[in-house]
C-alpha cells in the first residue's frame, strides 16, 4: 500500500510540474513590480525576467536571489559591441533562451539565440541566426518543448514568426500571421498553441493591448533553398537600381511557410495603465499566466522618450501580472 501510495503521489507531483496548459478564461490575481522591462519564464522553482541588459532570478515568492546585469566586469553578453538588447525570454531544461541583438529605433542588427545556465545566469553559446528567413528583429522566443523547436518573434515585422531545430540549431521554417499582430513582443507555446503578445495597443490614449493565439500542431519543414528574390532597402520597401528597377539577389531563400490563423485571445484592459506590453508566460506549477507589461513613459519605435510627467509619473514602471486559470 505503501509503495501504491508513494508511486501515485509522484505521478500526481510530475503532473503538476509539467502544467503548462492554456485556459479560455483567466482572472487578475496580483501584479508584481520587477527591476526589468523585456521578458518573463517561470520554471518549477523560479521565475526569470529579463531586461533590456540584465536577468534577474526570483524564487516563487518573488525575493531576488540573483541577477546578472551587463557591465565590464562581468559581461551579459558574449561580443557586448555586437549586441545591446534582450526580448523575452524562456525557460526549459535549465536554460535560458534570449533574443539577443543590437537594437536600434526600430530595427535589430546582429541577431542570436543566446542560451544562458538558470542556475548561474552565465552565458552557455549562441544559436546563430539564419538572414535568408527574412526576420530582421527578434523581440522575443519560445520553446517548443513537444518538437524540440524555438520560435523567435520580430517586432519590426510582425508579419512571421521564425522557427529552429533545437536538435540541429537550423533554421526550419516560418508561419505567416494571419492576421498581423503588430509590433510583436513576446511569445509562449503551450498546447500546440502559440501566445503573441502584441503592443497594438496606443499608451498616449490609453488603448489596451492584446494577446493573440494561434494553433501550431502542424509545422512542416521548409528551410532554405537556391533560389533568387528581391534586396529589401528597408524592412518594408525594395532596393532600387538607377533605372528604378527592384534589386535582385541569388542565394539560399527561405523555401516555404505555413500560414497561421491568429484569434484574439484576452484584451488587456485591466493593465493599470495602458503602456508597452511585453513578455508573457504560463507557470509550469500554477497554469497561472504572466504578463510584463512597462508603464508610465511614452514609447517612440520601442524606445521610451521620458516619462508622463503630467500624470505625475517620474520613471518607467515594469509589472508582472499574475492571472490564475478560471476555466
Amino acid at each position: 500500500m505503501k509503495k501504491l501510495f508513494f508511486a501515485l503521489a509522484a505521478i500526481a507531483a510530475f503532473s503538476t510540474v509539467s502544467a503548462q496548459h492554456l485556459g479560455t478564461e483567466y482572472r487578475l490575481k496580483k501584479v508584481v513590480e520587477v527591476p526589468g522591462r523585456q521578458g518573463i519564464a517561470a520554471d518549477e522553482n523560479y521565475y526569470y525576467v529579463s531586461d533590456t541588459r540584465g536577468l534577474y532570478k526570483f524564487d516563487k515568492n518573488w525575493n531576488l536571489v540573483k541577477k546578472h546585469v551587463q557591465s565590464a566586469e562581468n559581461p551579459l553578453f558574449p561580443n557586448p559591441e555586437m549586441a545591446n538588447h534582450f526580448g523575452d525570454i524562456d525557460v526549459w531544461n535549465g536554460k535560458i533562451y534570449t533574443g539577443n541583438e543590437k537594437f536600434e529605433y526600430g530595427r535589430g542588427y546582429n541577431i542570436a539565440i543566446s542560451v544562458y545556465d538558470a542556475e548561474t545566469l552565465e552565458w552557455i553559446e549562441d544559436i546563430p541566426w539564419c538572414a535568408e528567413s527574412g526576420q530582421v528583429e527578434v523581440s522575443g522566443l519560445a520553446v517548443d518543448r513537444e518538437k524540440n523547436m524555438i520560435w523567435m518573434s520580430d517586432w519590426v515585422d510582425s508579419r512571421y514568426v521564425y522557427c529552429y531545430s533545437l536538435e540541429t540549431g537550423k533554421y526550419y521554417t516560418k508561419m505567416q500571421c494571419r492576421p498581423m499582430p503588430y509590433w510583436c513582443q513576446g511569445i509562449f507555446i503551450a498546447d500546440g498553441k502559440m501566445l503573441f503578445a502584441a503592443d497594438d495597443g496606443e499608451s498616449t490614449y490609453q488603448i489596451p493591448d492584446n494577446i493573440y493565439i494561434a494553433d501550431i500542431s502542424e509545422v512542416p519543414y521548409t528551410g532554405l533553398k537556391e533560389g533568387t528574390e528581391v534586396v529589401r532597402d528597408t524592412p518594408f520597401s525594395v532596393k532600387l537600381d538607377k533605372k528604378g528597377n527592384p534589386v535582385k539577389r541569388t542565394g539560399m531563400i527561405a523555401a516555404g511557410a505555413k500560414a497561421g490563423r491568429l484569434d484574439l485571445f484576452r484584451e488587456m484592459s485591466d493593465f493599470r495603465r495602458a503602456g508597452e506590453i511585453e513578455g508573457l508566460c504560463i507557470d509550469p506549477v500554477t497554469d497561472e499566466l504572466l504578463v510584463l507589461n512597462n508603464r508610465g513613459t511614452q514609447i517612440i519605435l520601442g524606445m521610451s522618450q521620458g516619462p508622463f510627467t503630467d500624470e505625475g509619473y517620474t520613471n518607467e514602471i515594469h509589472e508582472v501580472y499574475i492571472y490564475e486559470k478560471i476555466k
